[in-house]
Parts: structure tokens; C-alpha cells; sequence
């Protein structure tokens, strides 16, 4: 009996790849299935994406705009805070000035103070010239118009301060007190007028006596009435002017200063300098007797520098023989205003 042959029998039939192809559709058909939302959910996300961006730039524009609000406060600030240094600053010159000036005028009260306790009262005789003209028993009356000034004097010189303040409020009372100053001279042997500054009313006579007579007089007065002359409120230059120009050892001269305030640096210096150009003779005299009227300021401005002249002119009149007057305010409604020219 023949035996029957074994066929041969393959692997991959098409049975077999039948099945493969089944599983592998069915796996794509799973991925394809599983990956159809996705899509959709990926747009989602980009628009959300997008929205939170916009979003995070308006903020982001919210944020520079305060900021900038934030930055133009800070600078506000910032100069509102150098402007109030520079206030403290100013202000810690001037409270600065004013102890200054504070340490100055206690100082100037001590050397008045000073003064007072340490010098006698200046003799006042009259020279045989004088009593021949006013006689041997010659005394002034008790209402005197310039109360307390000697005269014992042939020549007799003014300084007037020409400043702002004399014009405006005691140009007409400085006239009428050097027209009583003249008349406590019935006869004297020269007169002259110099500003502060030591100018000449009258250029004419510069450095030399204007000759006393009633019409000179008169010139003189009618002449004061619309004088101007630069001044600077100190008589240190006008006085040491006038001594300088003007004394003489044969003469015996008064000068008198007509003002209102002290505007100098230091009365001390003043006073230094006056002594040193009026120095006494051997007999004690100094070379020429200084006198003083004080003008008051007007009520309603600073009275600082008027009581520095008058604490001056009161050690300057101790000091060399004279006689400081002080004036009370009167009324301001033009009494004491200078005429219009």
C-alpha cells in the first residue's frame, strides 16, 4: 500500500493575513475613533489662550499706566520736598539774621548803658566872643524850641539825612527844627550845610563858611524846601567831612545832625572813626561839639533803624560835648510830608 504524501502546509496563509489585516484595520479604526475631538478641544485651548493673553496685556498696559501715575507723584514729591528745604533753609538765614541783629542791639544797649555810667556831664561855657554878642547875661528860656543844646558856638554846621524815609515824613519838621536851631544863634560867623554823604547844598560855597545874615538865612530855608541829595542813612561821612574841612583851633563850631535811621554795619565803627578826627585838644575840648535831633520813623513801618540812630547819635553827643533831642511822632497827614514839587 502506498503511503500518502504530507502536504506541505503554509504559515502565512490568507486566512491568517486575513486576520492580521482585521486587527490592524480595527486598531486604526480605534486611533482614528479615539482622535476625532481632539480638534476641537485644540482650537478651544488656542482661543482661550489668545483671551488670556489680551488679557495679560491690558493688564500689563494698567500696570505701566500707574506707574507712570505713581512715577509723576514721586517727582511731585520730590520737589514739594526741595522746595520745603529750601523754605527751612531760608528761614533758618533769616532767624540767623534776626538773633544777629538781636546780639547786635543788646550789645550797642551795654555801650550805651556804658557810656552813661562812665562819662560827666560836658561843661557848656560861653566864649567872651559870644557873650559880647549876647551879652555877659545871656540864658536861654525854659521853652526853648531845641531844649539842652549849648551855644557857645560862632560857626555852626548841619548834616541832614536826604534818605526816602526824612522826605516823605519829617521834611517839613526838619525845616522848622533847623529854623529854631538858627534862631538860638542870633549871630554867628558862618554857616554850612552838607547831606550825609557830606555834599554841599550849596556848591558855590563848597569847602567854605556861607556868611550869616537874615537873607542868608532865608536862602538857606527856601533852598531846603526842594533839596535832593543821594544818601546812603549814615552821617559817619558827612561829620567826618565837615571837621575835616572846616575845624580850625581859632573856631568854635557846632555841627548838627538832622536824621532818622542808621543803616551802617556797626556803630562802633562809627564812633571810632568820629573820635579819631574829632580828638580833644590839651585843655580836654574835643574840636568840634556834636549835636543830634532824631526823627521819628513812621508807625507803621520798622523802628529797627531808627533806634540805631538814635542809640549812635546819643554816644556821638556824649562823647564829644553835644546834645541828642528826640522827637516824638506827630500826625503823618502830610504835616510832615514834603511838598510836591
Amino acid at each position: 500500500m502506498r503511503r500518502r504524501q504530507r502536504r506541505n502546509t503554509e504559515v502565512f496563509s490568507l486566512s491568517f493575513l486575513d486576520c492580521i489585516c482585521c486587527g490592524f484595520g480595527a486598531i486604526i479604526l480605534l486611533l482614528v475613533l479615539n482622535e476625532v475631538g481632539q480638534p476641537i478641544q485644540l482650537e478651544q485651548a488656542r482661543v482661550d489662550l489668545d483671551g488670556q493673553v489680551a488679557k495679560l496685556e491690558q493688564e500689563l498696559e494698567e500696570i505701566r499706566g500707574e506707574s507712570l501715575t505713581l512715577e509723576r507723584d514721586l517727582r511731585s514729591r520730590v520737589e514739594q520736598l526741595s522746595e520745603e528745604q529750601r523754605r527751612n533753609a531760608r528761614l533758618a538765614g533769616e532767624l540767623s539774621q534776626l538773633q544777629g541783629k538781636y546780639r547786635a542791639s543788646r550789645d550797642e544797649a551795654e555801650t550805651v548803658n556804658k557810656v552813661e555810667g562812665t562819662l560827666a556831664e560836658a561843661r557848656q561855657q560861653l566864649t567872651e566872643e559870644m557873650k559880647r554878642l549876647l551879652g555877659a547875661d545871656y540864658r536861654r528860656s525854659a521853652d526853648q524850641p531845641v531844649g539842652g543844646i549849648p551855644v557857645d558856638s560862632e560857626y555852626v554846621i548841619f548834616i541832614v539825612d536826604t534818605s526816602g524815609s526824612m522826605q516823605s515824613f519829617s521834611w517839613r519838621r526838619a525845616e522848622r527844627k533847623m529854623a529854631e536851631v538858627l534862631a538860638i544863634y542870633p549871630k554867628v560867623k558862618g554857616i554850612q550845610v552838607l547831606d550825609d554823604e557830606g555834599g554841599y547844598m550849596f556848591s558855590d560855597y563848597r569847602g567854605k563858611w556861607i556868611p550869616d545874615s537874615p537873607a542868608r538865612r532865608k536862602a538857606i530855608l527856601a533852598r531846603f524846601r526842594g533839596w535832593q541829595s543821594f544818601s546812603n542813612s549814615s552821617p559817619v561821612e558827612g561829620i567826618v567831612a565837615a571837621i575835616r574841612t572846616f575845624w580850625s583851633p581859632e573856631h568854635k563850631i557846632s555841627l548838627y545832625v538832622l536824621g532818622d535811621e542808621f543803616t551802617g554795619a556797626s556803630i562802633e565803627d562809627v564812633v571810632g572813626a568820629v573820635e579819631r578826627i574829632n580828638r580833644p585838644d590839651r585843655g580836654g575840648q574835643q574840636r568840634v561839639r556834636i549835636h543830634a535831633i532824631g526823627f521819628p520813623l513812621a508807625p507803621n513801618v520798622p523802628q529797627y533803624t531808627s533806634i540805631r540812630f538814635a542809640t549812635l547819635m546819643r554816644i556821638l553827643c556824649l562823647r564829644n560835648g553835644g546834645t541828642f533831642v528826640g522827637l516824638t511822632g506827630e500826625s503823618y497827614d502830610n504835616p510832615g510830608r514834603r511838598p510836591a514839587p
